[in-house]
């Protein structure tokens, strides 16, 4: 039976992708021990739309979290940081996150702010922090996202928090309602879940949660997400997985090219898999279970990144760039970004016109990365994996079938795939076209 929230939006005219709906779960496999909520505190004006998100650890937990590399760094990342290495990414309880008031560039009195929200968190709870430790450095991380410049309404903002703290739940409906409390423009919450199973025959669930739909681009983007796992893995496996994945999804997706002031991905992992009793850490970076983890963790972390771009500011089309045959990830990564971030490839997908001469001036122009382009192939790929279509092979243009083209480049889902023939490596970035829908979002954004 479908939620509530996804009938309601069954019945609302979706903006760009036609079917947005059926991103939205309709069940989920939940981490034990992590309960959440999602209000309503008015940050917001219209009560129906949620601006505050908890998440609760019953235990501590090991955490870990990568940020936005934005000078202008906004107070929560900044409390965020400190919060982690006051505890060295362990005894950390959850997470605090309000939406639609960024605090970024709001001074000192934004620090103390975003201080209060976690201090807020923690009386909420009855979460002593550790002796020795000051009332700032709450054991807790904290999020905002939302307009810049803009101090946050704290008298509303605690009391959403005391009101989330008393809501705390782990079903489903919790979980989609604390994924909606990180909402800005997105169009619909960001939600996945999934049971996992390790070489020792440990088994295990992630959740987790993400928001972003425009100012996305690597390094990293307008977006939040938090990712809770039952898990026990150290802190420094943890730091070490999440800058691995985050580098193959969330900094491998781009809708246009700019980047923002409080981008934060953070994972909590409390070790109560199944009671915890018996179950091995993953400790050891050479062991088979942490490759494991890694691995599943970047699929996971893919999905939810992916799921950002489909709701990009304006999008018609999803987008993957694949480079292959490179010497090397990061040069790859390179090419693809360069690609996926050109403004005139992505208004030539929205306008379905085939015009790869732009797709060969972006491998072209790509800073710090030499080419053969005597060895480079170029080709279009159909969502359905009917035939490729081939643009260039060995530099060489390849007559272009303008029918076949045409109905390639109707779908919804397009890969763009670079061989450059000099190695092994790969790299996917993810990205969306560029239509006027865009430009009309963001004019008006503050209004």
């Amino acid at each position: 039976m479908r939620s509530p929230f996804m009938r309601s939006l069954a019945r609302q005219p979706i903006r760009y992708f036609s079917d947005k709906a059926k991103y939205i779960p309709e069940e989920g496999y939940y981490p034990h021990g992590f309960t959440v909520a999602g209000v309503h505190c008015g940050i917001k004006k219209d009560p129906k739309d949620l601006d505050v998100a908890l998440l609760y650890s019953q235990s501590p937990c090991n955490a870990a979290a990568v940020f936005t590399q934005n000078k202008f760094a906004a107070a929560p990342v900044q409390v965020s940081r400190r919060a982690l290495q006051a505890t060295q990414g362990t005894n950390i309880y959850g997470v605090v996150t309000n939406s639609a008031c960024a605090n970024a560039v709001t001074g000192s009195k934004g620090m103390a702010n975003a201080q209060r929200m976690g201090q807020t968190f923690t009386k909420s709870l009855g979460i002593a922090t550790e002796e020795g430790k000051t009332d700032q450095e709450a054991p807790v991380l904290v999020m905002s996202t939302g307009v810049i410049g803009q101090q946050l309404p704290m008298d509303k903002l605690e009391k959403g928090i005391v009101q989330a703290a008393g809501q705390l739940g782990r079903s489903h409906e919790h979980w989609l309602q604390y994924a909606k409390g990180y909402m800005t423009t997105d169009t619909f919450p960001k939600l996945r879940s999934k049971p996992f199973q390790l070489p020792s025959g440990t088994e295990y669930r992630m959740a987790g949660v993400t928001k972003g739909a425009g100012m996305i681009h690597p390094n990293m983007a307008t977006l939040l997400g938090t990712i809770a796992t039952d898990l026990d893995v150290s802190s420094s496996c943890l730091q070490a997985a999440l800058k691995y994945a985050v580098d193959r999804s969330f900094n491998a997706i781009t809708i246009d090219g700019d980047t923002s002031t409080n981008d934060t991905i953070a994972i909590l992992a409390n070790g109560q898999t199944n009671g915890s009793h018996g179950i091995p850490k993953v400790s050891d970076p050479a062991s088979p279970d942490f490759i494991a983890f890694q691995n599943q963790l970047t699929a996971f972390t893919k999905d939810l990144a992916q799921l950002v771009v489909r709701d990009g500011e304006g999008a018609t089309k999803f987008i993957t760039v694949r480079v292959q045959g490179g010497n090397n990830f990061t040069e790859a990564k390179q090419i693809a970004t360069t690609i996926a971030t050109s403004s005139l490839v992505k208004t030539a997908i929205y306008g379905q016109d085939a015009n790869w001469g732009r797709i060969a001036c972006a491998i072209g122009y790509t800073e710090g990365v030499q080419v053969d382009t005597n060895r480079i192939r170029l080709a279009i790929l159909p969502m359905d994996q009917s035939e490729p279509l081939s643009l260039m092979s060995e530099g060489e243009p390849v007559p272009v079938d303008e029918g076949r083209a045409s109905e390639i480049l109707k779908m919804t889902d397009i890969t763009i795939e670079v061989d450059l023939g000099l190695g092994d490596a790969t790299a996917e970035v993810y990205t969306c076209d560029l239509s006027h829908d865009y430009i009309t979002i963001n004019a008006d954004y503050r209004s």
